[in-house]
């Protein structure tokens, strides 16, 4: 009876360990090209509409739309609809392998083409982008469609 035991334990710690190189390995899977370290680069700012992240990017909706459904089967990213919008953000996973790797990605996405990302973000923020910001401010939604009616 002891020995099963044994052997039930052995062979659950070797699957939990394969289940946890899987999961490391579809981190890395999904990092692989450099769109999709531009958009991870985007979210690790906060969660954004795919309408920014494509603007931000530079590339055709579906383009993104690939890149963005590739990261989020390698469980990097998740997403939520407010009507016709879609945002996306980080998955919000405390294991040790995943905070680690986001701690990495801060560090090492730090070229010229990330820096001008982010700042290419932040102007687009600045002058009232379809970010989260505005969805939860319904006021700020009001605003900035006057804004751009008025323009």
């Amino acid at each position: 009876m002891r020995k099963s035991y044994t052997k039930m334990v052995q062979t659950y710690n070797r699957t939990r360990g394969a289940t946890r190189m899987m999961g490391v390995e579809e981190y890395f899977k999904g990092l692989a090209d450099i769109n999709r370290l531009r958009i991870i680069n985007l979210l690790l700012q906060g969660e954004l509409c795919g309408c920014d992240i494509q603007y931000v990017v530079g590339s055709s909706q579906s383009n993104v739309s690939r890149h963005l459904t590739y990261l989020k089967r390698s469980g990097l990213v998740i997403d939520r609809r407010v009507g016709y919008r879609v945002y996306y953000r980080l998955v919000p996973d405390t294991r040790p392998e995943y905070t680690e790797l986001l701690a990495y990605l801060k560090l090492a996405l730090n070229g010229r083409t990330f820096t001008a990302d982010t700042r290419k973000l932040k102007q687009a923020i600045q002058n009232g982008a379809c970010t989260l910001s505005e969805a939860g401010n319904p006021a700020a939604v009001l605003s900035s469609r006057r804004k751009a009616t008025v323009r």
